[in-house]
């Protein structure tokens, strides 16, 4: 395991949109970014995980980019099984991979963060449910990542602002991160 990078990343949705924008920014000499696209898949996320042990040992970061381009008419579940099931499940498949230190970033939407306090668009209730259940039971895992020594940040954003990839990378690389980060219009930060 010779010239191994310093630093071992997985992006979920890292092959589209936001999620290819931060693999991108993240990916260099030093950095090892391992990209998904399909995170409900759960033998495809195992081995994923797999692949990651047994090539490195370790993963320093795991990016937990959420979706919001679901077709929830299709199957209403889909939502929950991808924004909330799905990265739980990652989350603790990769934990026992992570060394103290560690980062975990979960990226959601504002109308996701702050649903139900907030209305959402028209045909957004499943999916910002499924991100802030998402949300929710990483964040109910909080205890377990600090005993493993490992952080999470929440980064929530208005989807379309320039710099939202930017603050996502560094949630993931930023020495001290905050446990949550907004990004983009003050309009869902006000409350009523």
């Amino acid at each position: 395991m010779d010239n191994q990078p310093a630093r071992i990343v997985l992006v979920t949705g890292g092959s589209r949109g936001l999620g290819a924008r931060v693999a991108r920014q993240l990916g260099s000499v030093d950095t090892h970014v391992f990209a998904t696209r399909d995170v409900s898949d759960e033998v495809e996320s195992a081995e994923v995980i797999d692949t990651i042990a047994a090539r490195f040992g370790r993963l320093d970061t795991l990016i937990l980019n959420s979706s919001d381009a679901l077709d929830t008419a299709a199957d209403p579940g889909c939502a929950m099984r991808l924004n909330r099931d799905a990265q739980r499940r990652l989350a603790l498949a990769a934990l026992p991979l992570m060394p103290v230190g560690g980062r975990i970033v979960f990226v959601t939407s504002h109308q996701a963060h702050f649903f139900p306090d907030k209305a959402v668009p028209k045909g957004y209730t499943a999916v910002a449910a499924s991100m802030r259940a998402g949300e929710t039971a990483l964040l109910t895992m909080r205890s377990e990542f600090r005993s493993a020594g490992v952080h999470i940040t929440v980064v929530s954003g208005d989807m379309t602002h320039m710099t939202f990839a930017d603050a996502v990378v560094d949630a993931a690389t930023t020495a001290n991160p905050a446990s949550i980060m907004f990004v983009g219009a003050a309009d869902h930060l006000v409350t009523a």
